[in-house]
């Protein structure tokens, strides 16, 4: 099951010649990078418009002053970095890794929603029969082949069974029942899930090549690390999160000062609530517990939650201990919701059908696997009939939907604080680590002395914290302040005047006052106008993926406006293949399978995440790929084969796919 490696010259070898000593700093290059980029836009007629595609055997070109960016690599610690800053006259060349010029102006796209026109809800694609029944046969086959080997493995060859049964009087810690799916289907096709990485995750990444000498039980490194095109992440703030060890250190202990804060998570907890347009926030070190250590804060016994059914498992986990009574409708269908909202509120709570003390209704902003959009409008004008509080859950949306990148609510338009609470995590879109909750001043008083993660959890480190913070002023931008007033006939034993603020106005950029005095950001991140770029290409690269995926003929899911774009596989065989056939190619692509408990049985899928990062070429790289892989798996059951476009139509006409809503 060894991983073969392309055996074309790879782009990624060191250069003789090359030094990193030019490169002075991160932000140097950054801003260097930015406004070549710029430039770019401005440049002479017959000038390529973007990165070419990248490709293991793209060629860098030899004279120094037409190459822009000579790529240098260390494996000894995963890190690739350029040598020297891009110039106007050489950006058109660059074969850039981190994130890829596109110059164009027409691969650009508003991520927002057109008012009046309605919400595609989530539609379940069926492909045929026999797909369907060869998958269920697939399944059938795992398991009976192994229940056998079970039942005949634990009396032949009972030392590898023995953590699964009895001994010395003992009851086995693992149940051979609850790990059966791990140990006879999973384990069988291991090498699609938990790609070992190494490096900063951007337009690629480095993927440490693995083989398997006992059929997946257990995996050795080859000790290769091949350049993959990557579809995460987005870039982050380096020197700022330097400058933050410097004053603060690393550690979880020196970011505690008195009740396991310190004056960078108060700033950081402003920022937030300024950026999703709440009164206040509060924020907590791990995303998954910011669900489940803060619902059971919010609601208890005699309270009824109504979640939808493909909520995420830490919603699940918050809503199970809190104590609160569940119900469950059908996923972003708002005529279930609001059936099931007469249906609570007339019967009251079960046996003695008194009212409820309140109403929780939960629901996620952006699927992470369906990727469809919550019908925002709809349930807000539910909310103003049924008078229920919301709670949404933005961890995938937020930084990457609406025109200011504020999540849903900015996607439609919405007024925020309509919204009772929003949750987000720091992991997407802010390349961080960690969650937050925003709300009322009442409510997030209330949930800091009552939900579990403020005594219990780690404080956030300040080098995460840090970058929180830069992350999102460089998608908001910074307003300086104002010219302080004139000092004249003033006496000069005066203390001289301090420069007055702007009222901070949502959406708009975060007051200067609002960051640490310390914090310098290059002039491109701290005008907005790299993070509005990236928002743009990212609305544009979203489109035209999942269009031009439903163009091929594939059944996909999700919002044609959702970073996240779902590819049906079905079958568990076509998995790891598609998976295997992606990573093998001559541009070797990674692309992340998720399978069950995360989605149903019998709906795998692929599930791309698009990046600002990638260029319309690197789309259009993945686009002719899987129209490859497609015909040779058999994958495109989705739209009937006369209505569908040949992948040359589809990239001469990207601009006006991206621009289709479905």
């Amino acid at each position: 099951m060894a991983v073969s490696k392309p055996t074309t010259p790879s782009m990624f070898k060191k250069k003789s010649g090359t030094s990193l000593s030019a490169m002075a700093s991160a932000a140097s290059y950054l801003s260097a990078l930015s406004q070549a980029d710029a430039r770019a836009r401005g440049a002479l007629n017959g000038s390529p418009t973007s990165t070419p595609a990248l490709s293991i055997s793209s060629s860098v070109t030899s004279s120094s002053q037409d190459t822009v960016l000579h790529e240098e690599e260390d494996y000894s610690d995963g890190l690739a970095l350029p040598a020297r800053p891009p110039t106007s006259e050489q950006v058109f060349k660059t074969v850039h890794t981190e994130f890829g010029h596109c110059a164009s102006e027409e691969f650009r796209l508003t991520s927002q929603h057109t008012p009046g026109e309605p919400v595609p809800g989530h539609v379940d694609a069926d492909p045929p029969y026999y797909i369907l029944f060869s998958t269920y046969i697939s399944y059938l086959i795992l398991i009976v082949l192994g229940h056998i080997r079970d039942f005949l493995g634990k009396r032949f060859r009972s030392a590898s069974y023995a953590h699964l049964m009895p001994k010395g009087g003992y009851a086995p810690l693992n149940s051979d029942f609850d790990s059966f799916y791990t140990r006879r289907l999973k384990t069988r096709m291991d090498e699609c899930f938990s790609q070992p990485v190494t490096g900063v995750a951007g337009r690629t990444i480095l993927l440490l090549d693995r083989v398997s000498p006992d059929y997946n039980h257990t995996q050795l490194f080859t000790g290769s690390p091949n350049p993959r095109l990557e579809h995460l992440g987005q870039g982050g703030c380096a020197d700022a999160v330097e400058e933050s060890i410097k004053r603060y250190g690393v550690s979880t202990l020196g970011s505690r000062l008195e009740g396991g804060s310190s004056d960078l998570h108060t700033v950081s907890e402003a920022l937030v609530a300024k950026f999703v347009g709440m009164e206040d926030a509060l924020i907590s070190s791990m995303g998954f517990a910011t669900n489940s250590t803060y619902i059971p804060a919010l609601v208890g016994k005699g309270c009824l939650v109504i979640s939808d059914e493909l909520n995420h498992a830490s919603i699940r986990f918050g809503v199970r201990i809190s104590g609160a009574s569940v119900q469950m409708f059908k996923h972003n269908d708002m005529e279930s919701l609001e059936n099931l909202l007469r249906e609570s509120i007339s019967q009251g709570q079960p046996k003695t059908h008194r009212p409820w003390k309140k109403i929780l209704l939960i629901v996620e902003g952006l699927y992470s696997m369906e990727g469809t959009l919550v019908n925002l409008p709809k349930v807000i004008e539910l909310k103003k009939k049924y008078k229920f509080y919301l709670f949404v859950d933005e961890a995938h949306s937020v930084g990457a939907m609406g025109p200011q990148g504020r999540g849903v609510a900015n996607y439609f338009g919405i007024d925020p604080r309509s919204i009772d609470i929003l949750m987000g995590t720091f992991t997407k879109s802010f390349g961080a680590a960690g969650g937050y909750i925003a709300g009322s001043k009442t409510i997030i008083d209330h949930l800091r002395v009552h939900g579990h993660s403020g005594p219990y959890a780690e404080a956030m480190t300040p080098p995460v914290l840090t970058q929180v913070v830069a992350s999102m002023a460089s998608i908001m931008g910074v307003k300086a302040p104002l010219p302080a007033p004139s000092s004249s006939g003033l006496r000069l034993s005066s203390p001289a005047p301090l420069a007055l603020e702007y009222e901070y106005v949502h959406p708009g950029p975060a007051p200067h006052s609002s960051l640490p005095s310390w914090l310098s950001l290059p002039r491109e991140l701290s005008d907005g106008s790299e993070g509005s770029t990236r928002l743009r290409r990212l609305a544009f690269n979203s489109r035209y993926l999942h269009n031009g995926l439903i163009k091929l003929g594939f059944i996909t899911y999700g919002h044609p406006a959702s970073p996240i774009v779902p590819l049906l596989l079905f079958n568990p065989g076509k998995m790891n293949m598609f998976h295997t056939m992606m990573k093998d190619r001559q541009t070797p692509i990674v692309v992340v399978v998720v399978a069950y408990p995360a989605t149903p049985l019998v709906t795998s899928r692929v599930r791309f995440c698009v990046s600002a990062a990638h260029t319309k070429d690197d789309i259009d790289t993945v686009l002719r790929a899987c129209d490859e892989i497609g015909d040779v798996l058999d994958l495109k059951h989705g739209i009937p084969r006369s209505e569908r476009w040949p992948i040359e139509q589809i990239t001469e006409r990207a601009v006006e796919l991206a621009r289709m809503m479905k």
